[in-house]
């Protein structure tokens, strides 16, 4: 028989185990007693709340409770919009009801969803238990989303704008060939090259003046959302290097808020002519400079200048002015002549299609014709000339009226906006510089 002693170191465990057991329940029953007899919730809160609360803890921590609303698993399907598609195509090839089509379109935003263009995009949530709709975003661009959500038995419709994170990026090009293909190796899109010219284009014949070794440089905008690149923005600030001469510009809102682009000193780069009244984007794109002088972009003495460019290329009015006469001649084929006040006069010969009439008032930059080569012309050219006070003079050296400058009233907030800029775009042309300078010396 076992003495007592060793009995008890058999039974031992199992009461440690019992005791713990009993007083851990009467700990928590205690515990909860307390809870209630001090609880200073106001009267009327019942103990089933408060089990309910219990309850709620138990599922924060982890307790396996079933939810009252099951999660719905939602099955995405993106469609692209092809040539010729509409909403109701895209959601037959998605498997959407024609039911559902019709209550989107009732909804708010449904206007929206009427002109569909090729490469828009359409995406539709649906449950896959039962394959209703539950979604559907219309990404009519990064930016622009219109969201339908199902609602019992109606959608519910908004339109959500997202803004662009703007980034100020720095290029620099050197001319070779043309300001087209320099813009292109210099990886700006064509439109920022386009800009470029037009910025400049009241003190550069960018057809004639341009030469091999011409520089530029410029600060733009580049516009991101989700780390995808959009596009880019507006020129900030730009300098053009031609025949050793630099001109500077940088753009600037006004306290009205109106845009345009100055030099440093304040003087407005839009003046009341346009060197050349051509769509030079047109031409740079399609002409190189080893191609720049057929017989009809030669300089005729007194007269006037001949620009070589592809039949159908825009001719701009180079001034705000009344059209004198728009007509036809066996010399002059067809032809517009402007009137710019009582000083100036501008002609444009040889079109092969006139966009104004005679006595019709034109605006600076306003298409009023395209090249030809109507009348005496060999070849597809626009004659253009510039006459003051009756007299002939050469359209590339003839002094024309100063710019404006900027209002006395904005010279402060100007010189404070567009310092920054400048000297943002010097400090990154003369980190080129000295880049180049290190290359040399390896």
């Amino acid at each position: 028989m076992r003495s007592w002693q060793q009995q008890y170191k058999l039974i031992r465990p199992l009461i440690i185990r019992l005791m713990s057991k009993r007083y851990l329940m009467l700990i928590g029953a205690c515990t909860f007693i307390l809870a209630i007899a001090c609880d200073p919730r106001p009267e009327g809160y019942s103990n089933q709340a408060a089990m309910l609360e219990t309850l709620d803890i138990g599922i924060q921590i982890g307790t396996d409770v079933s939810s009252e609303k099951p999660v719905i698993d939602l099955i995405w399907q993106s469609q692209t919009v092809s040539s010729g598609d509409n909403l109701s195509r895209l959601a037959q090839r998605a498997g959407i009801s024609a039911q559902e089509v019709y209550l989107i379109s009732r909804s708010e935003q449904g206007k929206s969803l009427r002109n569909l263009f090729p490469g828009e995009i359409i995406r539709f949530a649906i449950n896959s238990s039962d394959g209703d709709l539950i979604e559907m975003q219309y990404e009519k661009s990064p930016l622009e989303i219109y969201l339908f959500t199902a609602q019992e038995k109606r959608f519910l419709s908004k339109k959500v704008i997202r803004q662009p994170e703007i980034i100020t990026s720095y290029r620099k090009g050197k001319i070779d060939q043309s300001l087209y293909l320099a813009g292109k190796k210099a990886q700006l899109p064509d439109k920022t090259v386009m800009e470029l010219a037009n910025i400049f284009g009241w003190d550069i014949d960018f057809v004639f003046d341009i030469r091999a070794g011409d520089s530029f440089a410029l600060l733009f905008e580049e516009q991101y959302i989700d780390g995808q690149h959009l596009g880019t923005g507006n020129i900030l600030a730009a300098s053009f290097t031609n025949r050793n001469k630099t001109y500077n510009a940088v753009r600037y809102k006004n306290s009205n808020g109106q845009t345009s682009y100055y030099t440093p000193e304040g003087l407005s780069m839009r003046k009341a002519f346009l060197r050349t009244p051509l769509d030079i984007f047109r031409i740079s794109s399609g002409f190189n400079l080893r191609r720049k002088h057929p017989i009809h972009k030669k300089i005729k003495a007194h007269r006037g200048v001949d620009y070589a460019a592809p039949t159908g290329t825009p001719v701009y009015a180079s001034g705000d002015g009344r059209v004198l006469e728009a007509g036809y001649s066996r010399a002059n084929g067809n032809y517009i002549f402007i009137q710019h006040g009582q000083t100036y006069t501008t002609k444009y010969l040889h079109l092969s299609r006139k966009s104004v009439r005679t006595g019709q008032t034109v605006k600076q930059r306003q298409v009023i014709g395209k090249v030809g080569a109507t009348g005496y012309a060999t070849g597809p050219h626009l004659h253009y000339e510039f006459l003051v006070n009756g007299v002939h003079r050469n359209p590339r050296t003839v002094s024309l009226p100063k710019a404006n400058p900027i209002p006395d009233s904005e010279k402060e907030r100007f010189s404070e906006t567009v310092t920054a800029l400048f000297d943002q775009l010097a400090e990154n042309q003369q980190a080129d510089k000295l880049a180049m300078q290190s290359m040399d010396t390896q």
